[in-house]
């Protein structure tokens, strides 16, 4: 028997907090379960998760907040936030902590674990011949180790800037299209996810903005292109 994949859950409203724990563990996950945001990251520590569900409006402490504690310690680790908050502003700053979906209130309790399945699948497959190194002008960028590295100055990355920078390699020179990037990233090809990753795209500009010879371009309604400019 496989070992049940363990949710760390935050979540302050007792009535749904209690619902949804017992509906993702009739459905074979383990749950942890926070009910006050003050709590949630020391337990976060002492625990082995592997995805975190987080609403944001919490008292004492928001989800944000705990958010981007967790991912300063862990950035591998999925982040779903949920909230009642749909403005595109509050969205895309989950985005920017590091979010791997954000699901607003209401919403279907299936459409909730069908994401969680898909997130925690796309974590455990990764391809087992996937070339790591690359030469990006002067930068060395391992993938495996999710470093870039330049006259021995080292920039980790985040799973996802790596997943995202490894896909520009692997097209270099040439037009990368945003619905691949989407899909094979994030799974999902909508609006909130396509704005996802232009921050993302933007964290990697400024990572390799020391050599002029690199520019990753943006090709407007097509795609991304990293281009290595040659002598």
């Amino acid at each position: 028997m496989s070992e049940k994949q363990h949710i760390f859950l935050v979540e302050d409203d007792l009535s749904f907090g209690a619902v949804l724990k017992s509906y993702l563990e009739l459905n074979d996950f383990e749950v942890s379960w926070v009910d006050d945001g003050k709590f949630a990251f020391e337990r976060f520590k002492s625990g082995v998760f592997q995805i975190c569900i987080l609403d944001v409006m919490l008292p004492n402490v928001d989800g944000f907040t705990i958010g981007r504690h967790i991912r300063q310690i862990n950035q591998d680790i999925p982040i779903v936030f949920l909230t009642a908050k749909a403005l595109k502003e509050d969205i895309l700053k989950g985005y920017n902590v590091g979010a791997d979906d954000y699901i607003t209130k209401p919403f279907d309790t299936e459409v909730l674990l069908c994401k969680i399945q898909a997130i925690i699948k796309r974590q455990s497959v990764k391809p087992a011949n996937a070339e790591t190194l690359f030469i990006i002008g002067s930068y060395q960028f391992n993938y495996k180790l999710r470093s870039i590295t330049r006259n021995h100055q080292k920039q980790k990355l985040s799973p996802k800037e790596a997943d995202l920078l490894h896909l520009l390699c692997q097209h270099k020179n040439e037009l990368l299209p945003r619905d691949t990037a989407l899909r094979k990233i994030w799974g999902d090809d909508g609006y909130f996810t396509a704005r996802s990753m232009d921050v993302f795209i933007t964290k990697l500009r400024k990572y390799l903005k020391d050599d002029p010879a690199i520019e990753i371009k943006n090709i407007h309604g097509s795609g991304f292109l990293l281009e290595e400019k040659t002598n």
